[in-house]
């Protein structure tokens, strides 16, 4: 991983996790001194890990793909089905939430990163698709995931500085509408 990302990437190793049973956190042993910033992904060999969410100055809090808060767009390696990972929390299986029952999605799927949200570069390993629901009458099908990366076992860590800077997003185009409206409504005004 290292040849692959090159300076992109820095080397930590895990110091501890979080007291809090309720989330799913990891502190490592290099911060903002070491130029770790806050929403660089974070990877091991097997695949995403998580996401740092707090950086001080010699350790920075990772939370990993299982916490509950966590989401991470993802897509089926083998049918290009794009969908979200949520972690479920301590205990629980990460889930693809709110999937339709019609879609191509079968136990043993891996899913990688879709690399839509910009934090995580595409292609990277997340999960195995471990069991799949779909009862006839519910909206959506429940489909539960297992980490490929080492949520719980891995002491080396490669935290992953973000790709060049992307454009920037279109503005939607009701906004693009109301600003000429209200541009209109000025000149008509005299101000």
């Amino acid at each position: 991983m290292r040849a692959r990302y090159g300076d992109r990437a820095t080397v930590v190793e895990v110091l501890y996790t979080g007291r809090d049973p309720f989330t799913q956190k990891l502190f490592v042993d290099k911060g903002a001194d070491a130029g770790i910033a806050a929403g660089e992904a974070v990877i091991d060999a097997q695949g995403v890990v998580g996401q740092v969410t707090r950086v001080l100055p010699y350790m920075a809090e990772v939370t990993l793909v299982t916490d509950k808060d966590h989401a991470v767009p993802v897509k089926v390696e083998r049918s290009g089905v794009r969908s979200v990972l949520y972690g479920a929390g301590t205990g629980r299986a990460p889930e693809l939430r709110f999937t339709p029952p019609s879609a191509d999605i079968r136990v043993g799927d891996r899913l990688v990163t879709s690399g839509l949200d910009g934090t995580y570069p595409p292609g990277l390993a997340v999960a195995q698709v471990t069991r799949v629901e779909r009862e006839t009458g519910q909206m959506f099908a429940r489909i539960e995931c297992a980490p490929l990366g080492g949520v719980d076992r891995s002491e080396t860590l490669l935290v992953l500085a973000p790709p060049a800077a992307l454009p920037p997003r279109p503005e939607e185009p009701a906004e693009a509408e109301a600003t000429r409206k209200g541009g209109r409504a000025k000149a008509r005004r005299g101000g």
